[in-house]
């Protein structure tokens, strides 16, 4: 049960936000942390809870959204507060009414994801390690994409899935590893600020249309990577696949590199959820394997 007493005292104290008394209410949020619609002084909050345990994952998930706004380019809950109040972590985000998106949304989110992509750094990676769901993130600053994509996402999932007894994926994911320069041969991305987690759950619209983008998984990589993963559950709509083009048009090869970044994905599904995905990423990584034959 929530201490929403303890909860309410340090955000008055620290951040200055007056909750009201006995306005939570739960609602969803996904499927890791609680998740409630608290009315405050100055308006509607989202606030996520879980134990004091989860604090990194709601610090880093505050930091990417901080990230990602900054850039004006997509709305993004604004990112109010993170801490701990005694053994319950907490994030406190602004309250959206959030709306399924239609087709205009879509073309609007297509625009506003190529301008963030054109949102650049000098490296791979970013500034603090974060997290995919529950699954840490590690972001160290990089200068090949090949390395970075290959130790710091394929390499660290792939270990992690033979650690947790799915070995069959050894022999063949550890080959795939070794023929990355083979396929990435001729394509030298630019880092790109990248959502990161860019499935149809992690996007809405408002009443306006304005799409709007959350739980985020942020590091700036090869901007295909965003794309790849809005494709993996279903796709977006040609709307937003046409938007994006006309902004910035894909690179040459795009199609044969979005199942390797895929395979990030279903990896650390095979990590979360089980022997499912497991064999999914074993037949994604043959088929890789087969073009580079």
């Amino acid at each position: 049960m929530e201490n929403w007493t303890a909860l309410a005292q340090q955000l008055e104290i620290q951040h200055g936000i007056r909750l009201l008394e006995n306005s939570a209410r739960s609602v969803s949020g996904g499927d890791i942390h609680r998740a409630y619609r608290v009315d405050s002084a100055s308006g509607p909050l989202f606030i996520k809870t879980n134990t004091d345990r989860q604090l990194e994952q709601f610090q880093a998930e505050l930091a990417g959204l901080r990230a990602l706004g900054a850039t004006k380019c997509l709305r993004v809950p604004q990112a109010l507060a993170s801490g701990r109040a005694g053994p319950m972590a907490y994030l406190v985000l602004e309250w959206l009414d959030l709306l399924p998106p239609g087709p205009d949304s879509a073309s609007r989110m297509g625009q506003g994801l190529a301008a963030l992509h054109r949102n650049s750094a000098e490296y791979f990676g970013f500034t603090s390690d974060n997290y995919i769901g529950r699954t840490p993130q590690p972001n160290p600053p990089t200068r090949s994409w090949i390395e970075f994509f290959r130790e710091q996402r394929l390499a660290f999932q792939l270990d992690l899935a033979i650690s947790k007894g799915f070995e069959f994926l050894r022999d063949d994911g550890r080959r795939l590893l070794s023929e990355l320069d083979a396929m990435f041969a001729g394509h030298d991305p630019v880092p790109s600020l990248l959502h990161g987690d860019l499935w149809g759950g992690n996007w809405a619209s408002l009443n306006s249309g304005e799409p709007v983008i959350f739980d985020p998984a942020v590091y700036y990589g090869d901007r295909e990577t965003d794309l790849a993963m809005t494709r993996l559950f279903g796709g977006f709509g040609d709307n937003f696949y046409t938007a994006y083009q006309a902004a910035w048009p894909m690179s040459v090869g795009w199609q044969r590199r979005s199942e390797l970044y895929q395979l990030y994905h279903v990896l650390n599904h095979a990590n979360l959820f089980g022997i499912g995905y497991a064999r999914d990423a074993q037949l994604r990584i043959k088929r890789l394997l087969s073009q580079v034959s």
